[in-house]
């Protein structure tokens, strides 16, 4: 229960922190997005996102900030193992789930929703 609790507690706080950006700026919901991409690689690579996944679990893997550490991450893991290619491999190798796992689903919810045109 009380990993539930820490990963409410985390992911909730991601949340607000965007929600907060987005009433209180002129940010669009695109760049807020992309800025938690960049600021998950950024934790990542600094080793301060690690901690935080440790803690709030789901709460921090889930959000697009724990997209970004997958990306630091796996470039970290690559460059350690193939070298200056692992920049390039690196990423995608440990994102690869994630994003096959987005498109497969989002196909799925595209057979079966009904779009309208406003």
């Amino acid at each position: 229960m009380m990993e539930l609790a820490k990963a409410f507690l985390v992911g909730g706080l991601l949340c607000v922190i965007g929600q907060i950006l987005i009433d209180k700026t002129k940010l669009m919901s695109g760049r807020i997005l992309v800025m938690y991409v960049c600021l998950g690689c950024i934790l990542g690579g600094l080793g301060i996102y690690q901690t935080l996944e440790e803690f709030g679990g789901a709460g921090a893997t889930v959000p697009l900030t724990g997209f970004g550490f997958r990306l630091a991450e796996g470039v970290m893991k690559e460059v350690d193992s193939a070298g200056f290619l692992g920049i390039f491999t690196g990423g995608m190798k440990a994102a690869a789930g994630g994003v096959t796992a987005a498109v497969f689903f989002a196909f799925l919810a595209a057979l079966v929703a009904n779009p309208k045109e406003k």
